[in-house]
């Protein structure tokens, strides 16, 4: 984002009083503009398409089109649109067809208002943003899968096993380039080839496959 620009939010939640409680507690943190509100996922979509946000703070249990199907679907048609879910019971099946479908932040509705405005700029900047009781329920359904470290999955260079590893610590693109002293378009190469070798569509999806695979910790 722009330094000084708010993040540019739709908030998509089935209950009025939740929806218009998040709207007026976002409004008292500043650096975020609520544009929109949609009870269902097909206003969030409408939502979207009109207001172009920055980022979906997005309930998953709604009527008419639930939030995994509406975070699938606009990450199709609006790929500059990020999406944080904010839900009140992380369920293990819910939260990984969530960041399948694109999420890229994941909150339950027991955090907090400071917790919430980092989470969606955050996720805003291009990271990722998971609610720390989220990861380590993540890590503790793949415990099976993490192989050893010294020997990844894939065909990865050391660099790009390097940028996994910092994707998977939440920098962004150009704090990895700081960190590796390279050039941002370096950076923006070995991301692009590591999410083809590793068959990933996003960051929040390259985050979890670095923490199945022992590469990030």
């Amino acid at each position: 984002m722009p330094d000084g620009a708010a993040v540019s939010v739709v908030i998509a939640d089935d209950q009025r009083m939740v929806r218009e409680g998040i709207q007026l507690m976002l409004s008292l943190v500043g650096a975020v503009d609520v544009v929109a509100l949609a009870a269902d996922g097909e206003e969030a979509l409408t939502a979207v398409a009109r207001h172009d946000p920055d980022v979906v703070l997005m309930d998953l249990r709604m009527p008419v089109c639930d939030g995994v199907t509406a975070t699938k679907r606009i990450r199709e048609a609006h790929p500059r649109t990020q999406i944080v879910v904010l839900t009140t019971i992380a369920d293990d099946d819910e939260v990984l067809a969530a960041l399948r479908a694109g999420a890229r932040g994941y909150l339950t509705k027991d955090a907090g208002a400071e917790e919430v405005a980092r989470a969606i700029t955050r996720v805003a900047a291009g990271h990722a943003d998971l609610d720390p009781g989220v990861q380590r329920r993540l890590l503790d359904m793949l415990p099976s899968q993490v192989p050893d470290p010294a020997a990844p999955p894939v065909c990865l260079t050391d660099r790009e096993i390097d940028v996994l590893r910092l994707i998977g610590a939440g920098l962004s693109n150009a704090e990895i380039a700081m960190h590796l002293k390279v050039s941002e378009s370096t950076v923006k190469t070995h991301v692009n080839h590591v999410f083809a070798k590793i068959k990933v569509r996003d960051r929040a999806q390259a985050v979890t496959f670095a923490f199945r695979n022992g590469i990030a910790t």
